[in-house]
């Protein structure tokens, strides 16, 4: 195996291609099939171009493409070697999968501004290869702030205060924040080494120069980079991003930001200071620089464990998963020793396999039931059987199953621990009942989602699993009252959150019945007295009448309050017409009435007013698109769940009767949701299976063995 340096533009093409085709994206906005096929051949060509360096960057191939030197010894240069050609590989691929499943997700929860949504999904890939190819810090940095930038639009997409505020907090913390660290960083070891560029086993001049400013480099770099994948304290950015549509959440947590922090910091130890150098720089108590880095990782994965267990909204309880799952990587790297490597690198793809499963699963049961919350989810696999079941595969991969990615990955990173506690430290140690006690917890925060969707019905809902509730749980029923409202008891089955408004209307029935009652007893009273006291009887003032002042209430031609009861011969079992006064959700977002693939989408339901281009049989999809018509410009998530029903009419939590069972046959004809997001679900559960099973004929454990090997010393070589 040779070191050859090939000079190739395919790293820059695979830059620029996606780069490109957002701005064919932008052009085609008023043809969404257009536009989406634009994001289909950018995603394939892209892989393709990754792909077709694989077998040369296997066999010890660098492709390297110069755009010129702006400062002595620093280039603006891309190299695919190895390393790279891991994330950029991985991040590509995984770019076609996500490109189906937004297909599926927007138009089916008819999301505004999709053209946007593509055009900057384009851009971050474009980003993403640019850090997986970087040659240097000063490139790598330059990608890493064009991501932040390229990723604010997804994360603040729907355009609310909550959706920008969580937009501001991710580039403050990700751009303001990590950036400024790796920039200082970088200079700092410009200044100790005169070079900033990638070397297998780190920049020699770094072992000669002053322990200090080493240390001190090393940790700017690492805590930079260690933001974005979320170590804490710098991880609150994360959650609160979750904000954004699902799609956006997979990109975020599998496939490019996250994983660019975890590829950061593995740049770093590998290919900037060595593996060798960061075990060797000293501190106080026995600690070396890797140990440290090791322990905040163990600190994070437990700690954000624990709270993930506390969460009852689905993405919620998956983003602080998210945080623990990449601290995993941190940990490995911080293991001198072959086996603690390739655990950590092997888990950048065994999690993001597992993971885009995880966030695709919560996607669709927003899309199809519209149900967010785990307490509202008994029973639900019934209803969703094929998402509910890769849901509970990704989890016992998450959890480090056998034959599930997330075991490989996490046996490495096990032996690796052992090895180092026996060999070199017994500090060590601590690290390996780390990585056993966040499998149980993993287990702990996944399990009630399994045993709420397939061990619980919707009428004997058990909260004990989920830790929101009292110790011990209680159980009640999930399902809605049959007129569409919840029972008094239930009013806090969705897990402590109370419903809006909920006071404002037990008064406003409080106030109509005293009403009622109190006009019925006054007309049957007014009727006895005329009866007893016959025609001659005085009619009092009004100011006798204490409701006769009242405008709001019928009276008669004397003034007496005689409330005017339909006596019509309507069935108040079915529903009243609905008047069209203009003011109903229904009426200022006509996408809540018309969804895609649903009744009314030829312009058939009552009161679909979303424009013209109904006549000729469909929706123009530009309205659901853009939002530029502005129909759609309350895109709010509030809003969006009162007014979002499922094929029941309900929304949130199972509808009244209980969730319809589709049988597995069923499922597999559509009947449980599109195959625009059910394929891509499944995809990336069989991947994740795959890398249990075959890692090496899949090629990435090949290629993390290929990267291992040119890195560490001699001495410590593969076992």
């Amino acid at each position: 195996m040779t070191d050859v340096p090939i000079t190739d533009l395919r790293p820059l093409l695979a830059v620029l291609v996606s780069f490109v085709a957002a701005f064919f994206i932008v052009a085609s906005h008023r043809s969404p099939d257009v536009r989406e096929g634009w994001t289909i051949a950018a995603a394939v060509a892209k892989f393709a171009i990754v792909a077709s360096m694989l077998p040369a960057v296997l066999d010890g191939a660098v492709f390297e493409t110069s755009l010129g030197t702006f400062l002595p010894g620093i280039e603006f240069a891309l190299r695919a070697d190895a390393l790279g050609m891991l994330f950029a590989f991985l991040a590509s691929g995984l770019w076609i999968v996500t490109s189906f499943y937004s297909i599926g997700y927007m138009r089916g929860n008819d999301e505004t501004n999709q053209t946007r949504y593509f055009a900057a999904f384009a851009v971050s890939l474009s980003a993403t290869m640019g850090i997986a190819f970087a040659g240097n810090l000063v490139t790598i940095f330059v990608f890493y702030e064009i991501l932040s930038i390229a990723t604010y639009p997804l994360v603040a997409h729907d355009e609310t205060d909550e959706a920008r505020a969580a937009g501001r907090k991710y580039l403050a913390y990700t751009m303001f924040g990590g950036g400024v660290l790796v920039l200082a960083g970088t200079a700092l070891v410009y200044l100790i080494a005169g070079n900033v560029s990638f070397t297998a086993g780190g920049i020699e001049e770094l072992a000669n120069a002053d322990p200090g400013l080493a240390m001190l480099a090393f940790f700017l770099l690492a805590i930079g980079f260690g933001v974005k994948a979320g170590i804490m304290p710098l991880h609150q950015w994360l959650p609160e991003a979750m904000v954004a549509p699902t799609p956006v959440s997979g990109l975020l947590h599998a496939v490019a930001v996250v994983k660019s922090g975890a590829f950061g910091v593995s740049r770093v130890v590998l290919d900037v200071f060595g593996p060798e150098l960061v075990f060797n720089l000293s501190l106080p108590f026995g600690f070396s620089a890797g140990l440290v880095l090791s322990t905040i990782g163990a600190i994070t994965l437990t700690a954000a464990s624990i709270i993930a267990m506390r969460k009852d909204h689905l993405k919620q309880r998956l983003a602080y998963s998210t945080v623990s799952q990449l601290s995993y990587i941190i940990l490995g790297l911080g293991l001198f020793g072959w086996y603690g490597l390739v655990g950590a690198l092997l888990h950048i793809p065994a999690h993001a396999f597992m993971k885009l499963t995880l966030f695709f699963c919560a996607g669709n049961l927003h899309v199809s039931t519209h149900t967010d919350y785990i307490s509202e989810m008994a029973g639900i696999g019934k209803r969703m059987p094929l998402t509910m079941g890769a849901f509970t595969v990704a989890s016992l991969g998450m959890a480090g199953i056998p034959l599930l990615a997330g075991f490989v990955s996490k046996y490495y990173m096990l032996i690796g621990g052992i090895r180092m506690g026996a060999e070199l430290t017994p500090i060590a140690y601590y690290l390996v009942g780390a990585l056993l006690l966040s499998g149980v917890l993993n287990i702990a925060y996944f399990w009630p989602v399994i045993y709420t969707a397939f061990f619980e019905a919707e009428d004997a809902h058990d909260a004990k699993p989920l830790v929101d509730f009292r110790l011990g749980g209680e159980s009640r029923s999930t399902l809605p009252a049959t007129d569409g409202g919840r029972a008094a008891d239930d009013a806090a089955t969705d897990g402590g959150r109370p419903e809006d408004g909920d006071e404002e209307e037990d008064a406003d029935e409080t106030d109509i019945d005293d009403v009622v009652e109190s006009a019925e007893g006054d007309s049957a009273v007014d009727a006895e007295d005329a009866t007893s006291a016959g025609d001659d009887a005085e009619v009092p003032d009004d100011s006798d009448i204490p409701d006769a002042e009242m405008d709001d209430l019928p009276t008669d031609e004397e003034g007496v309050v005689r409330p005017d009861f339909d006596t019509s011969d309507r069935d108040f079992s079915e529903p009243a017409e609905r008047v069209d006064t203009g003011d109903y959700a229904v009426d200022s977002r006509p996408s809540d009435a018309d969804v895609p693939f649903g009744v009314g989408r030829g312009g058939d339901a009552a009161g679909d007013d979303s424009g013209p281009d109904d006549a000729d049989g469909d929706r123009d999809e530009t309205a659901h698109d853009d939002g530029e018509s502005g129909d759609h410009a309350d895109h709010d998530d509030a809003n969006r769940d009162d007014a979002d029903h499922d094929d029941h009419g309900h929304a949130g939590g199972p509808p009244a009767g209980g969730w319809e069972r589709i049988d597995g046959l069923d499922a597999l004809r559509g009947h449980e949701s599109t195959w625009f997001t059910l394929g891509p679900i499944l995809t990336a559960m069989g991947l994740a299976v795959l890398l249990g099973v075959i890692p090496y004929e899949m090629g990435f454990l090949e290629l993390v063995e290929l990267i291992v090997d040119t890195r560490l010393p001699e001495g410590v070589m593969r076992p």
